[in-house]
């Protein structure tokens, strides 16, 4: 679980102990509808059939699961469904375990995983995050320690995201295979307006509000500037790999540039992190020592 996270775009930062994950461009979108199971289903079979007349790299058929056929636990890591799986739950807070400690509001939420589900995977390509599309009921209630709490999860409804950052990386394609993967999940949210099941969509590219080609192409360009130069900052800091830093960016051939680029694009307040980062980093050596 993340401890530390921010939605700004000037904060690029997950702090998953032991290492530290890049946030990467990405689009965030959720669906919802009422009514009966066979208008889900209608939905969903409709996107479904657009999904096959675009790029993508992969597409699964939809699938119906139900009761404990929805728990990501019960699949194995590889298991193509997993990751839809994880995807298809929702975060309830748990209102009663509120507090404010100096000044700030600290939440606890528990994962709802769904009663029913009805959706389908789909890869847009070389880089590119899994995306999913699908369409969930969920419990009105659920078991907490402190007794039973109200979901609000009503209707149908469905909360995903894709990164497609990634699929910039030379080596998948570059900017044209960027292009490519993240129109084609722009398409997707189209055809889910047209079908009026749209909730919302967070597009950090922000060419789902201006559809402007050209801007989000510089978009990408100075995403991958900013997250070379603090990849690579912080990987001279704590290293990479499993207890470092998680930045994939750092293996684009052109990183270097890249990371040369960005440096004067980071905000003032990145070097305060990266003094804090080396003196925890000498205190725990110390204490190894």
């Amino acid at each position: 679980m993340a401890v530390g996270r921010c939605s700004s775009r000037t904060c690029l930062l997950i702090l998953t102990p032991p290492k530290i994950e890049m946030l990467t461009l990405t689009i965030h979108y959720s669906l919802k509808a009422r009514g009966s199971d066979a208008q889900a289903r209608k939905l969903i079979q409709a996107l479904h059939q657009t999904a096959q007349d675009l790029p993508f790299k992969e597409l699964g058929q939809v699938v119906e699961l139900a009761g404990d056929q929805c728990d990501f636990n019960q699949r194995d890591k590889k298991d193509p469904l997993r990751w839809l799986l994880i995807q298809a739950q929702e975060d309830v807070e748990l209102v009663s375990q509120r507090r404010v400690i100096g000044g700030q509001t600290s939440r606890s939420y528990r994962r709802v995983q769904p009663l029913r589900l009805i959706a389908f995977r789909a890869w847009p390509g070389e880089g590119c995050e899994q995306s999913n599309f699908g369409l969930c009921k969920f419990p009105a209630v659920v078991e907490t320690e402190g007794g039973l709490v109200k979901t609000k999860l009503s209707g149908w409804r469905w909360s995903s995201f894709c990164k497609t950052q990634y699929s910039s990386n030379p080596n998948c394609g570059g900017v044209p295979n960027f292009l490519q993967c993240h129109l084609t999940v722009i398409a997707m949210l189209d055809k889910a307006r047209e079908l009026g099941c749209l909730a919302d969509v967070d597009d950090e590219g922000d060419f789902w509000q201006k559809r402007d080609l050209k801007a989000l192409v510089q978009e990408i360009g100075s995403w991958n500037e900013m997250i070379a130069a603090l990849g690579g900052r912080l990987k001279d800091l704590v290293g990479e790999g499993p207890v470092g830093v998680e930045a994939p960016i750092t293996q684009y051939e052109n990183f270097e540039q890249l990371e040369l680029a960005g440096q004067a694009k980071l905000p003032p307040g990145y070097q305060k992190l990266f003094r804090l980062i080396e003196r925890v980093g000498r205190e725990v050596s110390a204490l190894c020592a």
